[in-house]
């Protein structure tokens, strides 16, 4: 079992938060003394602060430079779809 502690602040993962839970992107922004804000990725956006001693099941990824870019553009082009289906209303 890990924790949000291990995490540096800058950097995208893929973790699982129980055991068998969906596969999480997230992002460590801010480190603070006993928390983190983390920004989840999933069918929307999810900002918040968790405990540096929250557990975590298994960090699977630290995701390198480049599947972030990959993955950015991914994420955008399918933001914009939503947009564009959203404004056809």
């Amino acid at each position: 079992m890990f924790s949000y502690a291990l995490l540096e602040p800058g950097c995208y993962y893929l973790i699982q938060e129980e055991a068998n839970s969906p596969i999480t992107l997230i992002h460590i922004s801010v480190v603070s003394d006993y928390c983190v804000y983390v920004c989840k990725y999933g069918t929307e956006e999810i900002l918040e602060w968790k405990k540096k001693t929250d557990p975590i099941h298994d960090i699977i990824e630290l995701l390198s430079d480049n599947v972030v870019k990959d993955w950015e553009a991914a994420y955008n082009s399918t933001q914009d779809t939503y947009d564009y289906e959203e404004d056809e209303d």
